[in-house]
């Protein structure tokens, strides 16, 4: 195979595809074992990491996917802004404490944030950010849950171990919502307010 046909393929199908393609997938679809299919993939992603590209080529959740340069970040976001449904407040905690403590049950992330997590645990599981992992070893047997790829994707990781170091202990039940009211010094949250974030 001619190698610039090689890497016209591969542009193709990392557009074509709706999720990362793995290296074994992608010497598949090719035709190739995976030594070459990783040659051909790094020769590609020097090409777009040139100064002056739009879209970078990157690693993501054990697959390689086409994404934009964070220096356009604006102008993207312009674009897709009417249609993006971003995380509320809730969510993102949520999704912090099962990412950085999974497997984890409801009972613990409620005790980790101090509020009921039942509304926001059923939109990341619909939103497919988390998913169910098994059930504890405890008393009603608990579901325990865990991210996903589509965790990873929509963090742009290419793995957990990738997520950034924790500043604070999220081992401490309540810890986040004590931090939240001491964060405004002399200011009482107001009545119903912790009930209120966990809309998303």
């Amino acid at each position: 195979m001619i190698w610039n046909h090689g890497k016209a393929i591969l542009e193709a199908i990392l557009l074509a595809s709706p999720e990362p393609l793995s290296l074994r997938r992608i010497a598949e679809v090719i035709g190739l074992d995976e030594k070459d299919a990783r040659i051909l993939v790094d020769d590609l992603r020097k090409e777009y990491a040139q100064p002056g590209r739009g879209i970078d080529l990157k690693e993501i959740a054990g697959g390689f996917v086409f994404t934009t340069r964070p220096e356009y970040a604006e102008y993207v976001e312009k674009l897709l802004q009417p249609r993006a449904k971003g995380l509320s407040h809730a969510a993102l905690e949520t999704l912090a404490i099962i990412a950085y403590r999974q497997p984890v049950t409801k009972a613990e992330i409620e005790g980790v944030r101090g509020v009921k997590a039942d509304h926001t645990v059923d939109t990341l599981l619909d939103r497919k950010l988390i998913k169910e992992v098994g059930r504890k070893e405890a008393p009603g047997r608990p579901v325990l849950f865990g991210t996903t790829k589509d965790f990873l994707q929509y963090f742009g990781l290419s793995e957990l171990s990738a997520l950034p170091p924790l500043s604070v202990d999220t081992t401490d039940a309540g810890l986040i919502l004590r931090q939240q009211r001491e964060s405004v010094v002399g200011e009482e949250p107001a009545t119903g307010e912790a009930e209120e974030s966990e809309a998303s």
